[in-house]
């Protein structure tokens, strides 16, 4: 891999200012990041995808099926959810703060199968729909897989049961056994090996 910085998900609006000294103190500034690759279009994903484009200067890059989220700032905007949940959510998310989002249209988008040999990295996208539409995983050479909010481990390593579509969420952590993956690191929780996975 070339010099460079490469972020995955930019997280919450509210935790600007500690994406930045977090980036800063590894050394990334304006002109070596290399890409944003957000994993799907989720607020606590994308939230700072647009300011880190602007305050970094790098381009943001996804899969198209999460484009509406991020155009219109609402990360329900293409899930199949009950209204009344999707109601509360917002209002909560609302008082909160944590609805502050700057909606944006990404300067790439990501096809399943794709390699990032182009940006310097030693890396594949793999789509992974299931939490939501345009899901996706970024699986390295050495076996490391960013998985968003397929899998997680916020009390073990298991499929996570929240999305748009269990069945496809199902499927894609099925099509995992495909690849050779050695460590996985989820959207929430720390890292684990493949092998630990509860199904």
């Amino acid at each position: 891999m070339s010099a460079g910085f490469f972020l995955i998900d930019s997280g919450l609006a509210l935790k600007r200012d500690s994406l930045v000294h977090a980036l800063e103190l590894a050394g990334c500034q304006p002109g070596n990041l290399k890409l944003i690759i957000l994993t799907h279009g989720d607020l606590d994903h994308s939230g700072n995808g647009d300011f880190v484009r602007q305050h970094f200067g790098a381009k943001i890059a996804m899969h198209s099926g999460d484009l509406a989220n991020v155009e219109s700032g609402d990360m329900f905007a293409n899930k199949k959810i009950n209204p009344i949940a999707r109601g509360i959510v917002n209002i909560l998310f609302s008082v909160t703060g944590l609805a502050a989002f700057n909606t944006f249209t990404p300067d790439i988008f990501f096809e399943d199968g794709q390699t990032l040999d182009e940006y310097g990295w030693q890396a594949t996208v793999i789509h992974l729909p299931g939490h939501s539409k345009g899901s996706i995983g970024i699986l390295t050479a050495d076996g490391d897989l960013f998985c968003g909010d397929l899998l997680e481990n916020t009390r073990k390593p298991a499929v996570n049961t929240l999305g748009d579509n269990l069945d496809q969420l199902k499927a894609s952590a099925e099509r995992l056994k495909d690849f050779q993956i050695k460590t996985v690191y989820p959207g929430h929780g720390q890292p684990f090996l493949l092998s630990q996975l509860q199904k």
